[in-house]
């Protein structure tokens, strides 16, 4: 019987601070701030848990760090330094598994199912390996969650913070009692404007929101924020981990036999490399936040273009119609030899909608079919029957 799928979120406790504490002996026990001189304009690059008593986080100005802890010890980063520190942490993860994705310098999922036989198919052992190893190697400290899926090792890792281990139950009605007493803020996605416009409706925890009935979170979010916010209340999450660093973008273009001048035919050629991009983003797991087109003319003279989108995305039509309006903006003077569509700002994570202003007197819009669904049937008969099996219309 194969092993249950079983991911592991590992975060360095206060990283480049407490590689500080570790290298200089005098700095341990005390507040100390990475980001310079409090003197100099400067953001906070990280804080010791000394520090964060105090309310300092990274980002702060350093102004404002000093204002509230003027005893803190402020020290200028050494970025080469937790490099190198960092590609020592990444070696132990991958003396587990290869299937090992950073996030950051100082954190990674890693999905150890593969693993699992090793350990006795207790994962709780490869925590702890991890852990010991960090400690007794590097003399450092992480904190680990280990859970079904990412989203849930990464809630778990957060919930013992320093140099803590939680282990996400597996039965699905303990996943949702472990989520229901937490913050509705702690859902990935869920930023302080969609936080504070859920409070609006009395939601204020992960279990409200596991009761909030679908149909209102579509009405109040639209359909595809309603279902991320539905499927990670209750702790579902499909994402896989990327054992690679994931591509930075993804375009397709198309070389045409005759340079061409008839709109019809740049049309055409754009909705289908909108839904290649569409397709392959899917089969990936990722959104774009960004679409670009790349046209080159008979003379060989290219330009590219692109727009930011408001919210990811990886639906076809979306991708097609930011790509269209690009076209019509840089509409080509000559005839055109090649077309491209691209995808690139590449996330794993869908935002979640902002604050819609609803109108007060109208009455609500009637369900429409869901795009999205759309694409994922028409890829699964193009996988089945072939890429031409089925065409949109112009």
């Amino acid at each position: 019987m194969p092993a249950e799928r079983t991911i592991l979120h590992v975060d360095m406790d206060a990283f480049f601070a407490s590689v500080e504490q570790r290298d200089n002996p005098a700095l341990r026990g005390k507040p100390v701030v990475v980001g310079g001189s409090p003197d100099k304009r400067g953001v906070v690059a990280a804080a010791s848990y000394e520090a964060r008593k105090f309310g300092i986080r990274s980002a702060m100005p350093t102004r404002e760090a000093h204002r509230r802890c003027p005893d803190a010890v402020f020290v200028k980063g050494r970025m080469s330094v937790y490099s190198a520190v960092s590609k020592k942490v990444f070696a132990i993860f991958e003396d587990i598994t290869p299937m090992v994705q950073p996030v950051s310098v100082d954190e990674a999922f890693l999905d150890v199912t593969g693993a699992l036989h090793l350990w006795q198919n207790d994962p709780v052992r490869i925590a702890e390996h991890i852990r010991e190893r960090i400690r007794n190697e590097l003399h450092l400290t992480a904190s680990v969650g280990i859970a079904p899926n990412k989203f849930l090792a990464k809630l778990a890792s957060d919930i013992n913070k320093p140099d803590g281990l939680s282990l996400v139950p597996r039965p699905q009605p303990d996943i949702e009692a472990f989520l229901a007493p937490l913050a509705v803020g702690r859902i990935w996605g869920v930023g302080k404007k969609t936080e504070a416009r859920l409070t609006e409706h009395n939601i204020r925890t992960i279990g409200d929101l596991q009761r909030a009935p679908p149909a209102q979170l579509t009405r109040w979010f639209g359909d595809l924020s309603a279902r991320h916010l539905h499927a990670l209340a209750r702790g579902l999450d499909d994402r896989p981990v990327h054992e690679r660093d994931p591509e930075k973008s993804i375009s397709s273009e198309h070389t045409f036999d005759q340079d061409q001048t008839d709109p019809a035919v740049w049309r055409a050629c754009l909705l289908e490399q909108s839904e290649d991009v569409g397709r392959r983003l899917r089969k990936a797991g990722f959104w774009t936040q960004c679409v670009h087109i790349k046209i080159r003319n008979d003379r060989f003279e290219t330009i590219t273009r692109q727009q930011k989108l408001p919210l990811p995305t990886r639906r076809d039509l979306d991708i097609h119609h930011t790509a269209m309006a690009l076209l019509e903006q840089n509409a080509p003077a000559r005839p055109v030899r090649l077309l491209g569509v691209g995808a690139s700002h590449l996330t794993d994570t869908p935002s979640i909608a902002g604050p819609q202003q609803l109108d007060l007197f109208s009455e609500p819009a009637p369900v429409q079919p869901d795009p999205a669904k759309l694409d994922d049937i028409l890829d699964a008969l193009r996988a089945k029957y072939g890429k031409n099996a089925l065409k949109r219309g112009g």
